[in-house]
């Protein structure tokens, strides 16, 4: 594996769409706050060997589902370590790193002695070796894995904390408090990407696990593709550069920030993140960055004004929380304006951006309600929801949701939402529509 020169530190802009004006007294401000990272170096090389003050630059924490189910079919097994071989391979050389056996309980496969590896070719070498004592047997308690990559990740003095789950089971063997306990113990502490592989998983339970770490969630239905996701797994995971980044948003008094969510590139409200930072700002966690772009919706409930009037809703800067207690500045600020006037031409139009993202929020909730409907036997229920999900996709040209729908429901007319729903579904489409119901595509420039 080839040790490349350090990239430098990514730079940070922020810039806010919004349609400013409000009709004599409007309260209610919306913005899509667009956050871009550039020049980390990631596009061509990845984490660098080091953190600009010397540190390793990463930790990564490998945990592989080795329950009795994963022997059905034997193949998936195979596939898990070959997956976790490629992920392996893929690490650059400083990184430290882990593999965990998950059952009922955590066992760390590699190195074994209550620490992390430091990559080089030895070591991964090594790595790989130690995967073939992967073997299947046993239950499910994903938060005894997610503890023992917290506590084996923070053994080390890093930049950067990640982890990659695997299961292809439900949690049987804990409670879903414990698992909570798990996820709040180890939120902020770590992100996590987290898969389910084949169709015997529950999709709320993986994507929760992502939800609170701040990684992605997704299906490999075919157990033959684990190693090309592992792979491109830990080639994201390598591309970060800077962890913990926070959105901190400043209100003015007499205003009320009703939600914060990220809407690209998935959606995810922040709203109850919330910490205080100092008076009438609060900081909502975003994870880690390499070079890439989000964005963010806001919305602020303002203090009725006077036509004419103007004043800053919010003010929208990046932070990232120091040793010390304080935090860095990253130097790029987005500003949120209120203008109240009479010309309702201005105060009725929407903003381009705030209208899709708002779009591909509600389609989201509706493919969710939609699939949930279809559960229970509420067919009626089910088709005027994936119906208007159609609708949603077709006008905001979201392919990719339009063609896992098609997979759910005929279509008889995408415009309108005209759909039948399929009498029968593979399971392995059903739980990749849901999986991925929250990612979302960019607003038409």
């Amino acid at each position: 594996m080839a040790n490349f020169a350090k990239p430098s530190v990514p730079r940070f802009s922020v810039d806010v769409y919004q349609n400013e004006y409000l009709p004599e007294g409007g309260r209610e401000v919306n913005a899509i706050v667009t956050v871009t990272a550039t020049g980390g170096g990631t596009l061509g090389g990845g984490l660098s060997p080091a953190a600009s003050d010397g540190r390793p630059s990463a930790a990564v924490a490998i945990m592989v589902d080795c329950s009795g189910s994963m022997d059905y079919p034997p193949t998936k097994m195979r596939n898990a370590r070959d997956a976790t071989a490629a992920a392996v391979n893929t690490l650059r050389d400083g990184t430290h790193f882990a593999v965990i056996a998950g059952t009922h309980v955590a066992t760390e496969v590699y190195p074994g002695d209550g620490g992390l590896a430091v990559a080089s070719p030895t070591t991964r070498h090594r790595a790989k070796q130690a995967l073939r004592r992967l073997a299947s047997g046993g239950g499910t308690a994903i938060g005894t894995w997610l503890r023992l990559a917290d506590r084996l990740l923070s053994s080390a003095d890093v930049a950067l904390r990640h982890g990659i789950l695997l299961t292809d089971g439900r949690n049987e063997h804990e409670s879903p408090e414990d698992l909570r306990a798990a996820l709040d113990a180890c939120a902020g502490r770590f992100t996590c990407d987290a898969r389910g592989v084949g169709t015997d998983w529950e999709v709320k339970e993986v994507t929760g696990i992502a939800s609170a770490l701040l990684g992605t969630a997704d299906i490999v239905a075919d157990p033959a593709g684990l190693a090309a996701d592992f792979t491109r797994m830990m080639e994201t995971a390598m591309g970060k550069e800077v962890a913990d980044v926070a959105l901190r948003v400043w209100t003015p008094v007499g205003t009320t920030l009703r939600y914060v969510k990220q809407v690209a590139p998935a959606v995810e409200d922040l709203t109850a993140r919330r910490t205080e930072a100092g008076p009438r700002a609060g900081d909502y966690p975003t994870g880690s960055w390499g070079d890439e772009s989000r964005d963010y919706h806001l919305c602020v409930e303002v203090p009725p004004a006077g036509l004419g009037r103007e004043m800053l809703a919010a003010r929208v800067s990046l932070v990232v929380p120091q040793p010390d207690g304080s935090a860095q500045n990253l130097g790029a600020q987005g500003l949120v304006r209120a203008v109240w006037t009479d010309d309702m031409t201005a105060s009725t139009a929407i903003s381009p951006q705030v209208a899709h993202y708002t779009g591909q929020a509600e389609l989201a909730q509706v493919i969710k309600q939609g699939l949930d409907l279809r559960k229970v036997g509420d067919f009626d229920g089910a088709t005027a929801k994936l119906g208007r999900a159609v609708q949603l996709a077709s006008a905001s040209g979201n392919a990719d949701t339009a063609k896992l729908l098609s997979k759910v429901v005929d279509v008889v007319d995408a415009a309108t939402g005209t759909v039948r729903l399929k009498t029968r579904v593979a399971q392995a489409d059903e739980m990749t529509l849901e999986t991925r119901s929250t990612k979302t595509v960019r607003v038409k420039k």
